[in-house]
């Protein structure tokens, strides 16, 4: 085949978008390249931009591929072209930053120009900061659980929203877990949303308490946890048709109610995706007309009487929020196992710790490795962490020194 120039320009709805290194290659699997994560956006355009469109997005930059080193970016470069709209947004650290706002596919193709292979929306419109549009519901499956699982809650999920008078938009996330978005009307604030999330969160777990958890802990969560806090002012999540940063350059799937007892994420590729488009149509494409108001949900927490949640770890204590103790400083016997850049080397240390401990590994259940993205203002570092409490007391090893141990880490 003739070979690919250096760069490539693309004629967008009248806007040129140059891809640069267009055959720089990100998925070295399938070999896909820059230039086709830029044609797929411009491919899907019209159902990702329901998803992103309109509203800031954080650039998640994969400038070397998926196998190379990846960083966030919260700003928008300052050199970008005059049709790429920004809008200021203000984070509860205080710091303030200009956010990319994609208004068409040019937009798209242009943050894919950057290796930006996720779409990052905040749940806000850019017209309006302070509230939300968008209750996000994500199904996060605790190591060990079955895909299955994930789709059962869902389905759960489903029945506990239509309780309230709310409708869910299900999408797969494009790795293990599920995400329902719920379109709500512009009333309420950030915190009055992840209330509201909260006691979806735990009326699901009242429904099915064996197959899911809105316990924020890892040590304590079993089945899909309800991620609640992904409506906190500053959480992002990847929205619909995001690439992600998987072998088969899996994608965030966009999903009819009477697909998610059957689906599977890897049948939704940037190969075949577009296709399914043109074949199916946008699955959300009646999403803005179903907004709802979230005033049943927020009765139903005060009918829980559960009170406040923990918050993520890196926001300031909030009124009426829990002590922030993880469980594993008040009773569960957790011992942390190693710190490193890299998942991969995280996680071979935790393969050496089992050789030296070949009769405790045998009383662990996959809910007992702990394995958290830890996420510093830039990038993304892995601590891995065991949970001891199916291990017979006389077999639990002690505290041993961090392998891997990258000490830099944990201020980063």
């Amino acid at each position: 085949m003739p070979r690919k120039p250096s760069s490539e320009v693309l004629d967008i709805g009248g806007r040129e978008v140059t891809i640069t290194n267009a055959a720089k290659v990100l998925f070295p699997g399938p070999k896909y390249t820059k230039l086709d994560v830029a044609q797929y956006y411009v491919a899907v355009g019209e159902g990702a931009l329901r998803g992103a469109g309109g509203r800031p997005n954080m650039l998640v930059r994969y400038p070397n591929g998926i196998d190379g080193e990846f960083f966030y970016q919260k700003r928008a470069p300052e050199r970008r072209p005059d049709w790429v709209d920004v809008v200021e947004l203000k984070f509860p650290s205080g710091r303030s930053a200009l956010e990319i706002v994609p208004r068409d596919a040019a937009a798209l193709a242009w943050m894919a120009n950057l290796g930006s292979l996720e779409l990052h929306p905040h749940p806000v419109r850019a017209e309006d900061l302070e509230h939300p549009d968008e209750l996000r519901v994500d199904l996060d499956p605790v190591p060990g659980v079955k895909w299955a699982q994930v789709r059962e809650v869902a389905l759960i999920a489903k029945a506990a929203l239509e309780d309230v008078g709310l409708v869910g938009w299900p999408k797969t996330s494009g790795k293990r877990g599920m995400h329902i978005y719920v379109r709500i009307a512009q009333r309420w604030t950030f915190d009055e949303v992840r209330r509201a999330a909260l006691a979806l969160a735990r009326d699901v777990e009242r429904r099915a308490p064996q197959l899911a958890t809105s316990k924020w802990w890892k040590e304590e969560r079993h089945g899909v946890f309800v991620d609640y806090n992904q409506n906190a002012k500053d959480r992002t999540i990847a929205s619909a048709y995001s690439v992600r940063p998987t072998p088969n350059a899996t994608v965030s799937a966009p999903l009819d109610w009477s697909e998610v007892a059957d689906c599977e994420p890897e049948d939704f590729t940037l190969a075949n995706m577009p296709r399914r488009f043109k074949r199916v149509g946008e699955r959300h494409a009646g999403i803005d007309q179903r907004a709802g108001s979230l005033e049943a949900l927020l009765e139903l927490f005060e009918k829980q009487g559960g009170g406040d949640a923990p918050w993520p770890p890196h926001y300031r204590k909030q009124a009426g929020e829990p002590a922030r103790v993880q469980p594993s400083k008040r009773k569960l016997p957790v011992i942390e196992i190693g710190r490193a850049k890299r998942k991969e080397d995280a996680l071979a240390g935790l393969e050496r710790w089992k050789k030296r401990h070949p009769k405790v590994q045998e009383h662990l259940e996959p809910a007992d490795i702990l394995v958290d993205s830890m996420r510093g203002r830039y990038t993304t570092w892995t601590r891995v962490r065991v949970n001891l409490q199916h291990v017979p007391e006389k077999l639990r090893p002690a505290q041993e020194p961090l392998d891997p141990d990258e000490k830099t880490l944990s201020s980063s």
